[in-house]
């Protein structure tokens, strides 16, 4: 069974209140719901949150929500709590949602959990799109990955990587999209794990995985997903989805 989350807070310290800012005339909660339920590979959406307008929200549109501890370190384990709530088997896959990317394409939750099927020993995937944009190499809004010959991560950072040394190297860099499939048994260790420390420089937390020995599975899509960081975005998103 594949069950996807979608971690929602209302306080966004630069867009308070940002789940229920309109897109197009929606909640973007109920956007980000919508593109999700239409992937054929997840069985149920849920959206776990702290807030009682959220959850009203998304009760309001039709949408199953849970309400979650306000003590959840991050989105994880807010993923991990629904999981536990919903009572999920140890190799169920529970899958991460980004609540601040409306117009992700849905194909990419059946590229991110396909891995899973051929390799028995996976415990976690995630999503990388090639950079085109040259300025998002450098953004330290947008997370990069490096990764190896087998597909698996070496590192996420906000800064370049890999840095050519040399200016005439030529190099391709992958912005990550935050979206990530678990097993259920690796989600309950996962969550856990004390924070790491490159996890608390960066803020990261995907780099705890890393730094504690286990292995997160890259697929490359050839979708990207923009966000939604400020208010000021998004007209960019809505634009996207009149000329899509």
């Amino acid at each position: 069974m594949t069950i996807a989350v979608i971690p929602s807070r209302y306080g966004s310290s630069r867009f308070k209140g940002k789940p229920l800012a309109l897109v197009a005339g929606k909640p973007m909660i109920q956007r980000v719901y919508e593109q999700t339920q239409k992937s054929p590979a997840v069985s149920k959406t849920i959206v776990a949150t702290d807030d009682e307008r959220i959850f009203k929200a998304v009760e309001g549109f039709g949408g199953i929500a849970v309400m979650t501890s306000e003590e959840c370190r991050s989105g994880t384990d807010r993923v991990a709590q629904t999981a536990d709530i919903l009572n999920l088997g140890p190799d169920d896959i529970v899958v991460n949602i980004q609540g601040d990317q409306p117009v992700f394409n849905p194909l990419t939750i059946d590229e991110m959990i396909s891995p899973f099927s051929n390799d028995p020993d996976l415990v976690m995937s995630t999503l990388a799109f090639k950079i085109t944009d040259k300025r998002e190499i450098t953004d330290p809004k947008d997370v990069k990955v490096t990764f190896d010959n087998n597909g698996f991560a070496l590192y996420f950072s906000r800064a370049q990587i890999p840095y050519p040394r040399d200016p005439e190297t030529k190099a391709d860099f992958y912005k990550h999209l935050g979206f990530y499939a678990y097993k259920k048994s690796f989600l309950d260790t996962l969550v856990a794990l004390p924070t790491g420390t490159c996890e608390h420089i960066e803020k990261l937390e995907q780099l705890r995985v890393l730094e504690f020995g286990y292995r997160i599975k890259v697929v490359i899509t050839q979708y990207d997903s923009l966000e939604i960081d400020l208010p000021c975005d998004i007209k960019r998103v809505e634009e996207k989805l009149l000329f899509p």
